[in-house]
C-alpha cells in the first residue's frame, strides 16, 4: 500500500511524524480517512480519536481542537489536545465534566454560561468518543 508523511503536533512537542499508509481524522464536519493521493484540503477538529495506521499496529490519540491540513507533502494535524488512549485520563475527564455542569448551572450571566456549556459539549463529545 502507498505510503505518505504524516506530522501530529500539539503545543506541547511532536507526537509522530513519519510515513504512515492511513490516518482516521475526527473532523468538524464528520470523521474522513486520508490515503495516499488525497486532494487537498483544511479542516478544524472535533473532539474525538485520530487513528494512525502504518507498519506497526495502529495508534489511537485523543485529541480536541485544531486543525488538520492535506497538501502534496502529506498530511499535518495541530491539534490543541493530543494523547495517546493508553494515557489519556477518563477519572479525570469525568470530573472535569460534573465540575462543569456545576459551573453552569451556578452561572447567572448568560454569555459565560453559553461559554460554559460549549466547553461541556465538547468534554461529553471527547467522553463520547472515548466510549465512556
Amino acid at each position: 500500500m502507498a505510503t505518505f508523511h504524516f506530522d501530529l503536533v500539539s503545543p506541547e512537542k511532536v507526537l509522530f511524524s513519519g510515513e504512515v499508509s492511513q490516518v482516521d481524522v475526527p473532523g468538524s464536519e464528520g470523521d474522513f480517512g486520508v490515503l495516499a493521493g488525497h486532494a487537498p484540503l483544511v479542516t478544524t477538529l472535533r473532539p474525538g480519536v485520530l487513528a494512525i495506521y502504518s507498519e506497526r499496529e495502529a495508534q489511537r490519540i485523543v485529541v480536541d481542537g485544531g486543525f488538520a491540513e492535506v497538501g502534496p507533502a502529506g498530511l499535518t494535524v495541530l491539534a490543541n489536545l493530543a494523547v495517546p488512549v493508553d494515557e489519556f485520563d477518563v477519572a479525570a475527564l469525568a470530573g472535569m465534566i460534573k465540575d462543569t455542569e456545576e459551573d453552569v448551572a451556578d452561572e447567572k450571566d448568560g454569555w459565560n454560561r453559553d461559554k460554559l456549556a460549549q466547553k461541556l459539549d465538547r468534554l461529553k463529545a471527547l467522553q463520547a468518543a472515548l466510549g465512556h
